[in-house]
């Protein structure tokens, strides 16, 4: 039988964080801690997860270990280079040499920001960009209590300037995390919009990082695998909000997309939804999963492209490997669309509380984003105006 023709993308690929996952595995962190060296550990979360026990019993499982623990609980969603100050001035009142983000993106966003700042010295702005960093990092255990960004298993801090609002990417493989703690049992108290959204954020990114340009041959087997763990399990956890095994599905399944962002970068989604929630206020994961249908119907004009989409159906079960391509994909938009209606998503921009007089100035935004130019098929400011008016009623 002969070989089939392959050429696999080609890639460095060199894992900086190690997943430690399963119930309960929050009680080893002292333990983890310890093994890092660790003596005094700065805790960076969120006072949701205060109130819900999650940092309590971080913090014991530290102290338990003879660490002694800092805490700055005073994350805001989206965080600014003020939340990050703050967050330094705590951690430079004693000498930690461990940060424990503990909470969702913007916990993990603010701890590696104050990292950047406390061993590098100068400003955020200063690490916009990419490999900025010129010294060692302290090691960052990051431990998410929700399944979606997948922060964990990046390398990157996104921290909005506190007078312009401009977001700074700041990504240097230095700040990554050493461990990421992937215990499913802490997303089990999130409320179900937080649950919904975040995670059909996750499924977006096992989509965008399925096709982008950067893809390589092991982006593309994360992406994959989160797929088929996140479409089926959001249903499930969303009408069984106690269901571990489908949270544990969740949670994996973000942290592999994570690991595939990091690897090849997101696409025109998120470069469409970013506007969207600077000027309509749009939740990050709803404003993706919004834009997410029209993106795939754009991106499939790439023969390439539609038969990865096509694969990624087969792999969540949505068609059997004999459907036609062109089938496969109309019934990946239609699952996508489901998970949307399931999840509360709006599914037009006007139902949204969208004005369509503002698209071309959306648009132009859209095209300077930097995750725009990761794509698969090129993406004009004209192209977005196109994908909002698509969706606008």
């Amino acid at each position: 039988m002969p070989i089939p023709d392959f050429t696999p993308l080609a890639f460095d690929h060199q894992p900086r964080t190690r997943i430690v996952f399963g119930p309960g595995v929050l009680a080893r962190l002292g333990s983890l801690a310890r093994e890092l060296g660790a003596t005094c550990a700065l805790i960076v979360t969120d006072r949701g997860i205060v109130a819900a026990g999650h940092a309590r019993r971080a913090t014991a499982s530290l102290e338990e270990a003879g660490i002694r623990v800092l805490t700055d609980d005073s994350v805001r969603e989206n965080p600014t280079t003020g939340d990050v100050d703050r967050c330094l001035a705590i951690a430079r009142s004693a000498p930690i040499d461990l940060i424990v983000g503990i909470g969702g993106g913007s916990s993990m966003d603010t701890a590696k920001g104050a990292n950047f700042l406390l061993t590098n010295g100068g400003a955020m702005r200063d690490y916009w960009g990419v490999g900025k960093a010129t010294r060692p990092m302290l090691p960052l255990i990051a431990i998410p209590t929700t399944a979606g960004t997948g922060s964990e298993c990046q390398s990157a801090a996104l921290i909005a300037d506190e007078v312009t609002h401009q977001k700074m990417a700041c990504l240097d493989p230095k700040a990554a995390a050493r461990i990421a703690l992937l215990d499913p049992e802490l997303t089990l108290s999130k409320p179900r919009f937080v649950t919904a959204v975040t995670g059909i954020d996750a499924i977006a990114h096992a989509l965008e990082t399925a096709v982008t340009r950067k893809r390589t041959a092991i982006s593309s087997l994360y992406a994959r695998e989160a797929f088929q763990l996140l479409l089926p399990a959001l249903p499930t956890v969303l009408a069984e909000p106690t269901h571990l095994d489908a949270r544990s599905r969740m949670l994996l399944g973000a942290a592999y997309a994570g690991t595939a962002i990091e690897l090849s970068m997101l696409g025109a989604a998120h470069a469409a939804a970013n506007p969207l929630t600077a000027h309509f206020n749009i939740v990050h994961g709803a404003a993706v999963g919004l834009m997410l249908p029209a993106v795939i119907r754009f991106n499939a004009t790439l023969p390439d492209v539609a038969a990865i989409y096509a694969d990624l159906a087969v792999a969540a079960g949505i068609a059997g490997p004999h459907v036609p391509q062109s089938i496969a994909l109309g019934w990946l938009i239609e699952a996508v669309s489901g998970a949307l209606r399931t999840a509360g998503i709006p599914t037009s921009l006007t139902a949204a509380g969208v004005d369509p007089n503002a698209i071309p100035d959306l648009a132009a935004e859209a095209a300077r984003q930097w995750t725009a130019t990761f794509n698969p098929r090129s993406i004009t400011a004209a192209d977005f105006e196109a994908l909002y008016r698509e969706i606008c009623v």
